[in-house]
């Protein structure tokens, strides 16, 4: 499948966000907002993560929020709660969705810092909770908002429990994930069918090519980096 990109600039630095375009023309009804959030859903399912329900209906905007609402990594615990706690999330929300860093790596040129969380940044599990408990993780990354979760006590409850458990992490980052991307969101009568079967979320054909634009351009950069 051919894919045509659009790079679009991310304000704080952050770099850049890949839309498929095709996807947009074959589907003009999704919206962006939508995309955005599906792409997330379906990434995290064929990287070996949970099901997570999506709920479509998200309108477009060409308003944007103002900086400074995304956490800031080089923060600690009451700096994570003062962000999470506004948008009505709790403490085990802020240590399950933290576990998304599972997936992925920090870039200097976009954040100031470098690095995967695990050695497998390609596989959703509980393996960002297990290196957490380790004192010394080599070559991965640990950023002080990382540090925070296992030097809080009630964050700390919860680091290990998904380090033990995976089968509760994915339970519980599935609900915060949901949660985290529905909020300042109603969703239409007409969209309140979630997706709950994977079968029917892996065989959409907006999702196969989201899906596919997310993991294979992630490998890609990957292998582009080692063999630097």
């Amino acid at each position: 499948m051919s894919m045509t990109y659009l790079t679009i600039s991310v304000p704080n630095g952050s770099g850049f966000a890949l839309i498929s375009e095709e996807v947009k023309a074959k589907h003009p009804k999704i919206s962006y907002a939508d995309l955005y959030q599906l792409a997330g859903v379906v990434a995290v399912e064929v990287t070996g993560g949970p099901t997570i329900d999506f709920v479509a209906g998200r309108k477009d905007s060409t308003d944007c929020t103002k900086e400074g609402r995304l956490p800031d990594a080089k923060q600690g615990a009451p700096h994570l709660r003062d962000i999470f706690y506004r948008m009505g999330l709790s403490d085990k929300d802020i240590v399950a969705l933290s576990g998304g860093h599972t997936l992925g790596r920090a870039h200097r040129e976009r954040s100031g810092f470098e690095g995967p969380w695990t050695a497998e940044p390609l596989k959703f599990d509980n393996s960002y909770f297990v290196e957490l408990l380790k004192e010394d993780s080599e070559g991965l990354l640990k950023l002080p908002t990382d540090k925070a979760l296992v030097e809080d006590p009630e964050f700390r409850r919860y680091v290990e429990i998904y380090a033990k458990d995976e089968e509760a992490f994915f339970n519980d980052y599935a609900a915060s994930h949901k949660k985290l991307s529905e909020l300042g969101f109603t969703p239409p009568s007409c969209f309140k069918l979630a997706v709950k079967n994977p079968a029917i979320l892996a065989q959409s054909a907006v999702g196969v090519a989201v899906a596919a634009a997310v993991v294979i351009l992630s490998y890609f950069y990957e292998v582009h980096r080692r063999v630097k």
